[in-house]
């Protein structure tokens, strides 16, 4: 788990800027009752997987009830990211009417669950808009605090604008100097035709002093609207 950030050094600037996100994300909550939060990126390779694990555990470490979630079922990553089986996951929970307790991952954090993705379906699009997913998503909600859910990228494949119709928030991913601002542009007004709510972007890998670095930094949307 190289890429846990804020479990290796926690006393990191990169650290700091992820507990940055997750004192927006808990002011998000104070208003709005923010708990399920899909996090996504205009295109691949921007550093979502590693962003949502990173946030994940500093809500973790606030004592906050956590569950991430792989919806990303045609690439998933968390499993890689965490070092994790994905023997069986959210497909097995949709497919075949399984509890999802019985898939989850725990250890990682006293307070943090993991559900990956299980088998890569033929119908990923189809699965996430079916009524079964979003009840494991409501189910999900009311047994934590927060459910922190990956997601494909927006532009290539529709699935994530289908879960952001009944998800609380959506956190884009924006990687300074390797995504087009116009494809992020075109993320951002596709989620909106849908009437998703946009929480904040997260902009990474910023350039600075003529070096690029791993760099987070959350802008957040106004009112967290």
């Amino acid at each position: 788990m190289k890429e846990l950030i804020v479990h290796n050094t926690p006393k990191s600037p990169i650290s700091e800027a992820y507990r940055g996100i997750r004192t927006n994300l808990l002011f998000a909550n104070v208003d709005h009752n923010v708990k399920t939060i899909l996090v996504s990126s205009a295109t691949s390779g921007e550093g979502k997987t590693t962003t949502l694990c990173n946030v994940a555990m500093t809500l973790a470490d606030s004592n906050k009830s956590v569950i991430i979630v792989d919806c990303d079922l045609r690439k998933p990553r968390i499993h890689k990211f965490l070092e994790i089986s994905n023997a069986q996951g959210v497909t097995d929970v949709l497919l075949n009417g399984d509890h999802y307790s019985n898939f989850l991952h725990k250890g990682i954090h006293p307070h943090l669950h993991v559900l990956t993705s299980g088998k890569i379906p033929g119908n990923p699009s189809e699965i996430l808009n079916s009524e079964a997913m979003k009840s494991l998503i409501k189910t999900l909600a009311a047994d934590y605090d927060y459910v922190l859910i990956d997601s494909p990228p927006i532009v290539p494949v529709t699935d994530t604008v289908i879960m952001s119709t009944y998800i609380d928030r959506v956190l884009l991913v924006c990687s300074s100097g390797n995504v087009d601002v116009e494809m992020a542009k075109k993320a951002k007004e596709t989620l909106e035709k849908v009437g998703a709510k946009i929480l904040g972007v997260v902009l990474n890998k910023m350039k600075m002093n003529n070096k690029r670095y791993q760099y987070y930094y959350y802008y957040a949307s106004q009112k967290g609207e």
